[in-house]
């Protein structure tokens, strides 16, 4: 699996969201880019496509922003992933599902499948609340998967 800077970006800037949450507070772009170093450009094509996956809500106005369109334990890195990268796993450029071989290949299908299905595994059962800090520790969900 290849994690794009798109990715990960949207990825750190709806853990940024989340973390907010808590106080009530509407997130915007420019506080996201900064506290993330994300290229603020970059990043309101990314907020675009969270929106739009029903990821994200917006607020207009002075005191407007951005927070989570529902809670963050109900929204999974899969979800994020898929949003604005599309598929996770590809095979040339195409989903896996599409991939087709003959004759000797013909097993890589059965693999890049199985690939695709640990990936999902690991990413639709880790929520934004499973890598959200615990009583500001770190979380350790990296090192020993969600909690």
């Amino acid at each position: 699996m290849y994690v794009s800077a798109r990715s990960d970006y949207a990825l750190r800037a709806m853990l940024t969201v989340a973390a907010h949450r808590g106080d009530g507070e509407l997130v915007k772009a420019a506080a996201l880019a900064e506290r993330q170093q994300i290229p603020l450009s970059f990043l309101q094509g990314i907020l675009v496509d969270l929106r739009r996956a029903d990821l994200l809500v917006s607020h207009r106005g002075t005191e407007g922003g951005y927070a989570l369109a529902r809670r963050a334990d109900a929204i999974s890195v899969g979800d994020i992933l898929r949003a604005v990268g599309g598929s996770l796993t590809t095979v040339r450029g195409l989903p896996v599902e599409l991939a087709a071989y003959h004759g000797a290949a013909s097993g890589l299908r059965d693999v890049w499948l199985a690939v695709h299905g640990a990936i999902a595994l690991v990413v639709d059962r880790t929520s934004l609340a499973d890598l959200l800090p615990v009583d500001g520790r770190p979380s350790n969900a990296g090192a020993s998967g969600p909690r």
